[in-house]
Parts: C-alpha cells; sequence; structure tokens
C-alpha cells in the first residue's frame, strides 16, 4: 500500500518538476527563472526523500542535505548577481 502510494507521489513530484523545467526554460525574465531554478531544487529535494523512503536507505537522505546546501547557495549568488551585477565585491 505504501509503496503504491509514493509511487503515485513521485510521479506527481516529477510532473511538478517538468513543469519547472518549462518555466526554467521558457521564463519571461531572470526572475522567473531564479525562482523556477529554486523550485526545482525544492522538487528534487522531495523526489530524493521519496525515493530513499521506497528503498529504505539512508544515503538518500545525505544527498538531499547536499542539494538543499548547494540549491542555497546558488539561490543566494544568483539573487546576489541580479542586485548588483557582481557577485564577488
Amino acid at each position: 500500500m505504501i509503496h503504491t502510494t509514493i509511487g503515485i507521489v513521485m510521479g506527481m513530484v516529477g510532473l511538478a518538476m517538468a513543469l519547472n523545467l518549462w518555466r526554467l526554460l521558457r521564463g519571461p525574465d531572470t526572475a522567473d527563472r531564479v525562482l523556477a531554478l529554486d523550485t526545482l531544487y525544492i522538487n528534487t529535494i522531495a523526489l530524493l526523500f521519496l525515493f530513499g523512503m521506497r528503498l529504505e536507505s539512508p544515503i538518500y537522505f545525505e544527498a538531499e542535505a547536499i542539494i538543499a546546501l548547494l540549491g542555497f547557495v546558488g539561490t543566494l549568488a544568483l539573487a546576489k548577481y541580479m542586485l548588483r551585477r557582481d557577485i564577488i565585491e
């Protein structure tokens, strides 16, 4: 029962990732693309969480932490670049 539910939710998260990718490629301006990339990071973390639950393996939870850290730093760097057009002062 739980594996079926996890499979269905993984499909929904996959659909959300596809829609985020569409917005990332198609976004009218840079702010939309940055938000789509940030949401794509969050959906990747959710998909890895579900995959780790399905396989009952703790290694995926460590990968989630790494992706969350890189996503946070990447979003900060892109936001700083959008504001000042320079990352390093």
